[in-house]
């Protein structure tokens, strides 16, 4: 699981700076999380190919979260994209495209799913082979949502060194598969752990878009390899953090200390601040692990 940060700054777009969006793989899977203005310059800066993003979840209708995603569905098309879309979003969005399609006369020769979401509840909302995802409700002006993203490591595989000592046939394979021991033809029994490399460990990673101080979440993020969490202010302005329904670095620090996470990461930054390293600074008080979401910087969960 690598994660990307796409954009990182609150509200508006800087010269090198953009609004929030990341990119997150997981296997063979390229999920694009948020969309802020200008992720298609970011995407080609850092040599990311656009085809491969299958998924996109966007946490708020708020611009500074999704307001590059009709120009990048629209680069799709000029690209000849004609694999499936899935788009998972608040509802109001999949009647936003389809406006600003219709009145521009565009089309598109791919086809968009949109997985509107309502739930003010932790909910399911993706399961494959390879990951799931449930939304994490937050406390911001508008219907908001994070994500929690589960790897899975559904089968361990089998030492292709023990397959040619032992000459294991096809129905031996699927019964150490299914679990089973293994009787030899000599009649020796041997145990279904001889032949299985230890699992990997499945990686977890929580995004925390949009929300003021919510203990609430803390349950549902509980031993995260790592954490997303937005920090717009510093604790000189928590005033504003509390009006806005935003959080400072403080805030998400000490969410991260009672959920037991792996590593915090912080974004979201308020363009008033010239020095991102107070965020870091103000956060360590009470959580160690913490990283900033710089632009460019790539992650490994």
């Amino acid at each position: 699981m690598k994660l990307t940060i796409l954009g990182s700054s609150a509200s508006t777009p800087k010269i090198n700076n953009y609004t929030t969006s990341q990119l997150l793989r997981i296997r063979n899977h390229h999920i694009l999380i948020d969309c802020g203005e200008g992720i298609q310059m970011q995407l080609r800066k850092l040599k990311i190919n656009f085809s491969k993003i299958n998924h996109i979840f966007i946490s708020h209708l708020h611009g500074d979260h999704y307001f590059g995603l009709i120009g990048l569905i629209s680069t799709f098309r000029l690209l000849g994209r004609d694999s499936d879309l899935n788009i998972y979003a608040p509802e109001g969005l999949q009647e936003l495209i389809n406006l600003q399609l219709k009145l521009s006369s565009s089309w598109l020769n791919y086809k968009i799913f949109f997985h509107t979401l309502k739930s003010k509840n932790q909910k399911l909302i993706f399961n494959n082979q390879d990951f799931a995802v449930k939304t994490i409700p937050l406390n911001h002006r508008i219907y908001t949502n994070g994500f929690l993203f589960e790897e899975k490591f559904d089968q361990r595989n089998i030492y292709k060194s023990k397959i040619k000592e032992y000459n294991l046939k096809i129905d031996d394979i699927k019964k150490i598969k299914n679990g089973d021991d293994i009787l030899l033809q000599d009649g020796k029994k041997l145990k279904n752990s001889v032949f299985l490399k230890s699992p990997k460990e499945s990686k977890s990673y929580a995004f925390c878009s949009d929300t003021a101080y919510h203990t609430d979440l803390i349950k549902l993020i509980s031993s995260v390899n790592c954490l997303y969490h937005e920090s717009t202010f510093l604790d000189s302005h928590s005033d504003l953090a509390k009006k806005t329904k935003h959080s400072t670095a403080s805030d998400a620090a000490k969410i991260a200390s009672a959920a037991n996470v792996g590593k915090l990461i912080l974004g979201h930054f308020s363009n008033r601040y010239k020095n991102q390293e107070k965020f870091l600074s103000e956060a360590k008080i009470h959580f160690k692990n913490v990283e900033l979401a710089i632009e460019g910087t790539e992650f490994d969960i």
